[in-house]
């Protein structure tokens, strides 16, 4: 296959220009202008923009167990819809990812969806953060890091043991920062919107408190953590002050909590309900503030599938989470370059090659002898998410303009999507 006259972004190499590019037996083997095609397949992607493979450090793919929302084979399509070829699944499936058992059945459909499905393992077993789960048994397995995502970890001298198994390792903690000692009701800032509700909402004061403590014990034990899912700016600060002391730390942010605030409640209800929940404009800006510097390293979409049945329960009681694969680039190009915050190729940076050297992972690089992981995007298309390859639907961003729009998006060297002509 030979892609021809892209305009090839490299985040690694920092190297971008329009180029064509060879793969062979699933890997990229040259790189450079007018190469001749030998008989090979071509895609011509004239005006269009070649990056690395988007690869999302943070999905639920509900499976096994709550396949009703979402399973791997739908989440692994929705992915290559949204340009993604490699995705790392949460642990807070039913049961846990918390033994080897569970966690090769996610990894071995994850190998016949055409991407790569790579998986968390819990940390504590069965999530309930009382025990150690089996670390180096689940690393043995092929965990590319460990969470109990969904939960925080309030033991501080677990989340210590944690911290110290996973270093020896080599492997990354990642960490659901809410402590529901703050908590009324989760998934609604404590703010003017849920005053307008007459609801008791989640203070930022849940995430700052446990931001604060990983950030220290990270310092303290040397591992290398990941602040899940960020949504205030005071987190922010901690995070950007935990790196000035030498923490291994890392942060994550999704396209949510940099395009809506708190009031997105109060238009789309249960749709904009999550954890962490959105906050305020001054904590948007925060986060927009965090990527651009650097604070926050990597974008994930924390793509969280729910039945149509479960939101339409009333806002107390609906479950928190939105879908988010689909949508993810689009709102990254549409609010961070195109709002002037990022360069494209910070961007592709934060979506693709930032979480693979999180994960330690050989992903997210353009250069001869890398696996040929690919997405090819228009950044200057307009459309409106209508219909998603997911099983579910549950996304506030439904009928909203945006920019960018996957073409085409190549995984080990095949087309695993193509968008379809009208």
């Amino acid at each position: 296959m030979i892609i021809k006259n892209g305009y090839v972004l490299d985040p690694e190499s920092r190297r971008e220009g329009t180029m064509d590019i060879r793969i062979q037996d699933g890997v990229i083997c040259e790189i450079g202008p007018d190469l001749q095609a030998d008989g090979e397949e071509i895609v011509d992607a004239a005006g269009l923009t070649v990056a690395p493979g988007l690869i999302d450090g943070h999905v639920h793919f509900r499976d096994p167990g709550l396949t009703y929302k979402e399973n791997i084979e739908t989440g692994a399509a929705a992915a290559a819809a949204g340009g993604f070829t490699t995705v790392i699944c949460m642990a807070n499936t039913k049961p846990p990812v918390d033994t080897p058992d569970t966690l090769s059945y996610v990894l071995q459909k994850g190998e016949s969806t055409g991407i790569r499905v790579m998986s968390c393992a819990a940390v504590t077993k069965g999530m309930e953060g009382r025990e150690l789960a089996d670390l180096e048994a689940l690393a043995r397995a092929g965990a590319v890091g460990f969470t109990d995502d969904g939960k925080p970890i309030l033991d501080e001298k677990l989340a210590v043991a944690a911290m110290e198994k996973a270093k020896a390792l080599g492997l990354p903690l990642s960490f659901h920062e809410e402590d529901p000692a703050f908590i009324v009701n989760n998934g609604i800032n404590a703010g003017e919107a849920a005053k307008k509700l007459g609801i008791e909402g989640s203070p930022a004061v849940a995430e700052d408190v446990m931001v604060a403590r990983d950030c220290m014990l990270a310092l303290y034990t040397g591992a290398r953590i990941n602040v899940q899912h960020i949504s205030s700016a005071h987190s922010v600060a901690l995070v950007r002050a935990a790196k000035e002391m030498g923490a291994d730390v890392w942060a994550e942010a999704t396209p949510h909590h940099f395009t809506l605030t708190e009031d997105a409640v109060l238009q789309y209800g249960t749709l904009a309900k999550m954890n962490p929940p959105l906050r305020t404009e001054a904590d948007r800006q925060a986060i927009i503030r965090g990527l651009k510097d650097g604070t926050i390293d990597m974008i994930a979409t924390d793509h969280a599938p729910h039945s149509r049945e479960e939101k339409n329960l009333p806002l107390t009681k609906a479950p928190s989470g939105i879908i988010g694969l689909e949508t993810s680039l689009a709102l990254g190009i549409t609010q961070l370059v195109h709002g002037g915050h990022l360069t494209m190729m910070e961007l592709m940076e934060k979506m693709s090659l930032n979480t693979a050297n999180m994960y330690h992972l050989d992903l997210g690089k353009i250069s001869v002898g890398k696996p040929a992981d690919l997405v090819i995007f228009d950044e200057n298309e307009s459309w409106k998410p209508e219909q998603y390859v997911s099983r579910a639907d549950n996304t506030p961003f439904t009928g909203m303009e945006l920019t960018g729009k996957v073409k085409c998006t190549i995984c080990k060297g095949k087309i695993v999507y193509q968008e379809s002509r009208p």
